[in-house]
């Protein structure tokens, strides 16, 4: 099926929906049918999985937000502004915590939010009979969500399952590329952004495959299999990048031409660029002659020695890794053939991928958005303002809607015109088309061509936003009900209660909230050095795949913003997420590795993590941004004596976070010398 064709599907079964919606509300006399018709084109989207997770999401958000209002509305009526505060305090909160979830299950906290609004600021004329508006409510968007539901279940649905085979498969070639010129030795800008668009796929991956308990298919990917790909995925891009810097260190050293590395490079090469059809046994071999082209490790061995050393373990690291993503795969594919036996202990493990939080900037947007209904309802009671409810409902909501940004302002600014354009058509309905219809078919037959052609905007992730703002304007305007009601001066005030709603979001917003990409980027940057920090200075040993995850999804969040900066800033120019994260893993090695070679080299190591900590502490700062010259020879203190261990895995690890580090400190720093002991 062509995206034009899928988008007319979408559109065609969604207006199905709506009308289906409308009908039963009015058959079964719901006081506002229309609420129904407004929920399928909220909950619609065009994957039958993320239709399914939204509407569930929906649901308990609704639920919630009646049974919020149900709480407040009746015991603070009679005195508004405490009612008006709680009601703020309670948008704010639930769009704190909606902002530090960041999975498609905060939809249930931002919704919470603002249903509470949308149900008791209207509610405050008959408190007595707000549970049976709440009710109501809850049945008319249940309604719809079922509608919706059955009807993109029943008529070509699309399922998340094979789009996300296909992101998969786009995410592997991709990465193949980039292995490719990294193992030939190239490096420039376009590989430079070709690692931070998949750090981008590597999170848009996670969030699509959340979905995957609601898809539709009849056989959906095992959900551990899912998890374990994603892991190994997530570890392709460090291992990349290191086999890139020492490569690019043994070229600069006179050392980056060796007959034996380069045959072997190249036979990797073309095994990887086999792609999912590349011999197993081949790959077996190449990580066996990988592991061979390791030196001994004593503390004799010299920088070039220890950089072959860390280069043939991460060329191990990276055919085994290959070859797991490309079982995991083809696993994933065929869900009813066996498991690898080599990777069941990975699909048993419960991964847990943690995302990137700013509770700091969560904080800003809840208080922004309280402040925004707090400022509505001033002037509601105030001026004794009829339509003032209808203000302060809009606050909550695009308060909420636009939270995400950087700067919501400009989001929220053009929802107001597009909410603008849907007030003309609406008026264009209400008062010169409705008036003549007479019945249920001919009303279908009106609305079809505005509500198809939202249908094919709302299947463009361009304009999705956009179109549902419309929709939602729209269909919030004609209110249609069992009888056409309409009056022109009502109509009038409510839409300026509403843009009144917008304009006091984008003001709140605008003082309280509203941050810059250079701003936005110098904080995620800040928040990764801190939390190296803590992972120097931790007691235990730090959760790995834990730092992975967060870096990624930084990495993924820093990259369009550096895009967008607008100044030109050293600090911003010079960093590199990516050398960080192979940092924070070389610090966890270490932590890991500390207690099991030797005291001498175990208190070195400690005391070279402590320094380490010290220095990413007072850069999250500000006070410093180059690390000081005694932090490098600490380092070689301690790789030294690490070398100098007696020979076991945890020694080899140890010298392999020792070269890591030297690199992602001190790229530019001469080449180690091994220096006696005593004078260390």
């Amino acid at each position: 099926m062509t995206p034009r064709l899928r988008a007319w599907v979408f559109s065609l079964n969604t207006f199905a929906a709506a009308m289906a919606a409308l009908f039963l509300g009015l058959r079964f006399s719901l006081p506002r049918p229309y609420w129904a018709m407004i929920t399928v084109y909220v909950v619609s989207q065009p994957l039958s999985g993320t239709l399914r997770s939204k509407a569930v999401f929906r649901l308990l958000g609704t639920v919630l937000g009646a049974g919020m209002a149900c709480v407040l509305v009746p015991h603070l009526v009679n005195s508004p502004e405490l009612l008006s505060l709680a009601m703020a305090l309670w948008v704010g909160w639930c769009l704190y915590l909606a902002l530090l979830d960041r999975t498609p299950r905060s939809y249930v906290f931002m919704l919470g939010g603002y249903t509470a609004a949308i149900i008791g600021f209207p509610g405050v004329s008959s408190p007595g009979a707000l549970f049976d508006t709440a009710l109501v409510r809850v049945e008319e968007i249940g309604l719809g969500i079922v509608c919706a539901t059955v009807v993109h279940t029943a008529f070509f649905p699309r399922p998340v399952g094979p789009v996300l085979l296909d992101h998969i498969d786009g995410f592997l070639a991709d990465a193949g590329r980039w292995a490719r010129d990294a193992l030939a030795g190239r490096r420039d800008a376009r590989t430079r952004r070709e690692w931070h668009r998949l750090a981008e796929d590597v999170t848009a991956l996670h969030l699509l495959a959340t979905h995957l308990p609601f898809d539709t298919a009849g056989l959906r990917p095992r959900a551990g299999a899912v998890r374990a790909l994603h892991e190994r995925m997530s570890m392709l891009l460090p291992i990349l990048s290191s086999i890139e810097d020492r490569l690019a260190v043994l070229q600069a050293s006179g050392r980056g031409h060796d007959a034996r590395r380069d045959t072997l490079l190249q036979a990797l090469s073309e095994w990887i660029q086999a792609g999912p059809d590349a011999s197993r046994a081949e790959g077996q071999r190449l990580s066996e002659a990988c592991a061979a082209l390791a030196p001994p490790l004593d503390a004799k061995a010299d920088w070039s020695a220890l950089v072959t050393t860390s280069l043939a373990v991460r060329l191990t690291e990276l055919v085994d890794t290959v070859q797991d993503c490309r079982d995991l795969r083809a696993f994933i594919r065929d869900p009813t053939g066996p498991a690898p036996e080599r990777l069941t202990p990975l699909l048993l493990a419960r991964i847990q991928r943690p995302l990137h939080r700013d509770r700091g900037l969560a904080l800003m947007s809840g208080i922004a958005a309280a402040a925004a209904v707090l400022l509505c309802c001033a002037v509601w009671i105030s001026l004794a303002w009829p339509e003032g409810s209808a203000a302060a409902m809009m606050a909550a909501v695009y308060s909420c809607l636009f939270a995400t940004q950087d700067d919501p302002v400009p989001a929220i600014l053009s929802a107001l015109a597009f909410t603008g354009v849907s007030f003309v058509v609406g008026g264009v309905y209400l008062f010169g088309i409705l008036p003549g219809i007479d019945g249920f078919p001919l009303l279908v037959v009106a609305l079809a061509p505005m509500l198809l052609g939202v249908g094919l905007l709302l299947a463009d992730p361009r304009w999705a936003g956009r179109a549902s703002i419309a929709v939602l304007g729209l269909l919030g305007t004609l209110s249609l009900q069992e009888r056409y009601t309409a009056d022109l001066a009502e109509f009038v005030n409510s839409s300026l209660a509403q843009a009144a709603g917008f304009i006091a979001a984008a003001l709140s917003t605008r003082f309280l909230r509203s941050v810059g990409t250079d701003w936005s980027a110098h904080r995620l940057l800040r928040t990764g050095w801190r939390e190296l920090a803590g992972l120097a200075s931790a007691e235990g040993v730090p959760d790995r795949l834990g730092w992975t995850s967060r870096m990624l999804d930084r990495l993924g969040m820093l990259t369009p913003r550096l895009a967008l900066a607008t100044s030109r800033d050293e600090a911003l120019e010079a960093a590199d997420a990516l050398a960080d994260l192979r940092l924070g893993l070389n610090v966890v090695d270490l932590q890991r590795i500390r207690p099991h070679v030797g005291t001498a080299a175990s208190l070195s190591a400690r005391l070279l993590l402590q320094r380490i900590s010290g220095h990413f502490r007072a850069r999250s700062q500000g006070r410093v941004t180059a690390p000081p010259v005694e932090l490098l020879g600490a380092l070689d203190a301690t790789l030294g004596r690490v070398a100098d261990a007696p020979p076991s895995a945890e020694k080899r690890d140890g010298v392999l976070a020792l070269v890591g580090l030297r690199r992602a400190l001190f790229p530019d720093a001469a080449p180690y010398r091994a220096v006696p002991l005593d004078a260390a």
